[in-house]
């Protein structure tokens, strides 16, 4: 991460006992988020108003982010599948609706960033919130989303990361490293060149 990246961090709004490692870095983000959070998302909200929690980007010190929960479920299109089948790989973790205007902004982005790195072996993976199957999957085609998705009707898989780093609102992504610990968050909607700089932060990281 360059000098100048660094010179925008302030200080993060993490959870009690990691606040003092995180780091918030300020994010120049135009576009409306989606609902009130992720316990009230729905729907209906259809992108209009913005999530709880401010918009913006934290990033965690080396090894000292909180670990990401095993969370595991069923996959949109059939199987299933858990969170700690990709250990030992940098993870992307997505949370996204389809009803979600930001969430449609970011995906070519997001979609783009997975074969970019491929080859590498980071693993992205989604959890689809308050969606239906056939509309996720109508998504997913839509922008050429070829890596997996969790569907989560309910936020029961959501919900487990409220006592680590919540995901506030709709987008949220986070970034986890080899060892499971969650390095960065994105709250809102990302950008191609700001999370790749996330994930190839992840990537340096000692194995």
């Amino acid at each position: 991460m360059s000098p100048s990246t660094r010179r925008t961090f302030r200080p993060a709004r993490a959870g009690r006992g990691v606040a003092a490692a995180a780091l918030a870095v300020t994010s120049a983000l135009a576009v409306a988020g989606c609902a009130t959070g992720i316990a009230a998302s729905t729907p209906a909200s259809n992108g209009q108003s913005f999530v709880a929690g401010s918009p913006g980007t934290t990033v965690f010190k080396t090894g000292t982010g909180p670990v990401a929960p095993p969370v595991s479920g069923p996959v949109v299109g059939g199987g299933r599948l858990a969170l700690a089948a990709y250990r030992g790989h940098v993870v992307v973790l997505n949370f996204w609706g389809s009803w979600c205007t930001p969430c449609r902004a970011e995906a070519p982005g997001l979609s783009a960033l997975a074969t970019h790195f491929k080859s590498s072996g980071v693993r992205f993976l989604g959890i689809d919130i308050r969606d239906s199957p056939p509309s996720a999957q109508a998504f997913m085609s839509d922008f050429g989303i070829t890596y997996p998705s969790l569907n989560d009707p309910g936020d029961n898989l959501a919900l487990n990361f409220r006592d680590t780093v919540p995901p506030a609102g709709i987008p949220t992504t986070l970034v986890i490293s080899r060892t499971g610990r969650i390095t960065a968050r994105v709250i809102g909607e990302t950008t191609y060149n700001g999370l790749k700089a996330l994930v190839q932060r992840a990537a340096a990281e000692p194995r």
